[in-house]
């Protein structure tokens, strides 16, 4: 049996973050995206099998947070993910959660009210109707999760972007937390909140939102994993305390995605 190479934690973290210094030095992000360069590929380039060492979860930890870092340096707010048409529509796209269709949330629409809270001028709770009344609209695109399934949904609902403007969110904080009635959370950068395809979604496929897919309320966010996409939405917070997530703080990366 070939014996464990000894692996210096803080010395592969600098050293991938060389590696990353001197890919994107002087090189367009296409080009850097082209050439497929991953924190996961900086690992295998360093020749190193780290799986027996004492230390891999700290120091994978920190290669996901400069992940994080990286992925936010390559994110362009005008680049949109790709659209698709009607026929495309996967009219038997999956349910997916961290628990059994059995254990889906029933909300009831009526009694409804989404909760706004930090840096925002009016924290008025909403109704599902008043929601509904906003401008609408539709997108055809790849939910793409991260166990390795895709599918295509068409989504209704409200820009996040005019939600935010609708509340008098504070466009220069930092994040935007999101807690569901299904007990998850997660949360995301204001660059992404602000992104045109981020979508306070209220319907699937022309109907209402059904309760396997987030009902009454979920987020719709294409350029990002699936785990970064909560349903069932019952507080937005806006805030610059750094305010993680359900998936995020069991080790996936925060950014989770373009």
């Amino acid at each position: 049996m070939t014996k464990p190479i000894h692996v210096d934690g803080k010395a592969l973290v600098k050293e991938a973050t060389q590696l990353l210094a001197r890919k994107l030095q002087g090189e367009s992000r296409r080009r850097f995206l082209r050439q497929g360069l991953t924190l996961g590929g900086v690992v295998l380039l360093t020749g190193c099998d780290i799986s027996s060492h004492p230390d891999v979860e700290a120091t994978l930890g920190r290669l996901s947070r400069l992940n994080d870092r990286v992925q936010q340096w390559l994110f362009d707010p005008q680049d949109l993910a790709p659209v698709y048409s009607q026929a495309q529509v996967d009219p038997n796209f999956p349910f997916n959660a961290f628990y059994g269709e059995e254990d889906i949330p029933h909300v009831d629409g009526h009694d409804y009210r989404l909760q706004v809270g930090g840096q925002v001028r009016d924290k008025k709770p909403w109704r599902l109707t008043e929601l509904q009344r906003l401008p609408q609209v539709e997108q055809i695109t790849r939910h793409i999760c991260v166990e390795g399934w895709s599918a295509i949904g068409k989504w209704g609902g409200v820009p996040f972007s005019l939600f935010l403007q609708h509340v008098g969110a504070d466009l220069s904080a930092k994040y935007i937390k999101f807690t569901c009635a299904d007990d998850y959370f997660t949360s995301i950068d204001m660059a992404t909140a602000l992104h045109p395809q981020t979508q306070l979604t209220l319907s699937w496929n022309g109907g209402p939102l059904p309760p396997k897919y987030g009902y009454p309320m979920k987020l719709r966010i294409p350029t990002k994993l699936g785990y970064k996409n909560p349903k069932h939405i019952q507080i937005i917070e806006v805030t610059n305390r750094f305010p993680g997530g359900y998936w995020e703080d069991q080790g996936y990366n925060w950014f989770g995605g373009s």
